[in-house]
């Protein structure tokens, strides 16, 4: 993998991670919709599993 597509992992896996935490908080906050959508966007914008970028 080339530093570019290293680079973009990264970012990729660090903005699923804020969206999945801040899904986690939502759901405890009572806002269960939205947190049900951030957590089901963090998982597709993550590079790993599935991803919406990587097709």
């Amino acid at each position: 993998m080339t530093r570019k597509g290293l680079t973009m992992a990264l970012l990729l896996w660090i903005i699923a991670v804020i969206l999945v935490v801040a899904g986690i908080v939502s759901l405890v906050r009572g806002q269960l919709l939205w947190g049900i959508v951030l957590i089901i966007v963090g998982l597709a914008v993550g590079p790993g599993g599935y991803s919406i970028f990587s097709r």
